[in-house]
């Protein structure tokens, strides 16, 4: 049935139409913008979650600065580290070269203490944007931020990289007399000693050691290495609360000997307050040195009394053992600087890679395909020029009833 009032063909071309057109306006967009959501409209759920991924891909750019900025930070104290190692194994052979008799040893000492302002130069200037990790005065951990770790429910936390700082300062140190060494011979008594013990059974198979209690305070450390073994004992508040310091320190440091395996037997001498026996039981002679630590002191604070000159109050054999302890401590910050830079390193690079791969991710959800969008415009083009004949030949579909009339 023919009806000038309903054109029902007009109607249906009309709506098949609208949906080209609206087709056409989609992919026009997806063309211009590139995305095939582009606003929350598009895809409510999708667009929500390329947002967020896009705010932790901003938020790891950040964390890449700060990646950098540490490595930086690290790679400056590492160097200079590894610039103290070397000036102290220098400083070690002029300290070798001392042992000799028949040498100038005030002059050596001289180098020796050129060489000592060159380390304290070093470490002074060993600061990136005003941050020094070798002077003492960044703390003992500084943290790197390396990443942003969000859980399933959308909480947000910050991971740092710890890295410790290393402090080989000199400043700081207070000599002082804290113990005394002896093997019946000689006795060092000072800030720190050294001596030797013969053979079991031998002439002098037996030391002392004595502990001086004026003069400690919580934090100091007493260091002594008997042999191949080191030994460390640290002060506490309650050894120095105790009404015999000096006692409570000693047994302390008897228990750490005994503890070290060292081929030695330790007696503690009740007779004078401190007093350690410390008896040879092997068949070789061994050095026993002892050294003590300033809490508030640097790590090369053994260095402010390092000398050579045995004229001049020096002590040339306990300056070499000392230079050995010292060259350790450098050693070991630089080692531990360079697997903190190792790290910081690692976690770059992987932020890097981590950052592509949201990226990816981002507009695989998000980004339009352009071979399928240029396909299908040529397509709804087709269409819709299709649609306006049919909607066209629909309009004159009512004019043939006239015919009907003639």
């Amino acid at each position: 049935m023919s009806s000038i009032l309903t054109n029902t063909s007009a109607m249906v071309a009309l709506q098949t139409l609208k949906g080209i057109n609206s087709g056409l306006a989609q992919t026009q967009a997806e063309i211009s913008t590139g995305k095939s959501v582009a606003s929350a409209k598009d895809n409510a759920a999708v667009w929500a979650i390329s947002k967020v991924m896009e705010s932790d891909v901003k938020g790891f750019q950040g964390i890449s600065d700060s990646l950098a900025l540490g490595e930086s930070t690290v790679a400056v104290a590492r160097q200079a580290a590894e610039t103290v190692t070397d000036l102290l194994t220098e400083m070690k052979g002029k300290i070798v070269a001392a042992q000799e008799s028949n040498v100038d040893k005030a002059k050596i000492q001289t180098d020796v203490a050129a060489l000592r302002e060159q380390i304290e130069a070093v470490v002074s200037a060993a600061q990136f944007n005003g941050m020094n990790l070798v002077d003492g005065s960044s703390g003992s951990t500084v943290n790197v931020l390396s990443s942003l770790n969000r859980a399933s429910d959308g909480t947000v936390t910050a991971d740092h990289i710890g890295v410790s700082a290393q402090n080989l300062a000199i400043g700081g140190y207070t000599a002082a007399t804290v113990f005394t060494g002896t093997d019946g011979v000689t006795t060092d008594t000072a800030d720190a000693f050294s001596f030797s013990l013969d053979a079991s059974g031998g002439t002098d198979d037996v030391g002392s050691v004595v502990v001086v209690d004026a003069n400690l305070a919580a934090g100091d450390k007493i260091n002594m290495r008997i042999g191949d073994f080191n030994i460390s004992y640290t002060v506490t508040a309650e050894d120095v609360a105790s009404t015999t310091t000096a006692d409570v320190v000693a047994v302390g440091l008897k228990s750490a000997i005994e503890a070290s395996g060292a081929n030695v037997t330790v007696d503690y001498n009740s007779g004078t307050a401190g007093t350690l026996s410390i008896t040879n039981d092997g068949t070789n002679s061994i050095t026993i040195t002892g050294q003590y630590e300033n809490a508030g002191a640097g790590g090369l604070g053994l260095l402010s009394s390092l000398n050579v000159d045995d004229n001049n109050g020096g002590d040339s054999a306990l300056a070499l053992s000392n230079i050995e302890t010292l060259i350790q401590t450098a050693t070991n910050a630089a080692a531990a600087f360079g697997s903190a830079e190792s790290r910081i390193q690692i976690q770059a690079d992987f932020i890097s890679n981590l950052s592509d791969s949201m990226k990816a991710g981002i507009g695989a959800l998000v980004d339009a395909d352009m071979e399928e969008a240029s396909a299908r415009l040529q397509a709804l083009q087709t269409q819709q020029q299709l649609g306006i004949q049919a909607l066209s030949i629909a309009n004159q579909q009512p004019q043939n009833i006239l015919s009907l009339f003639r």
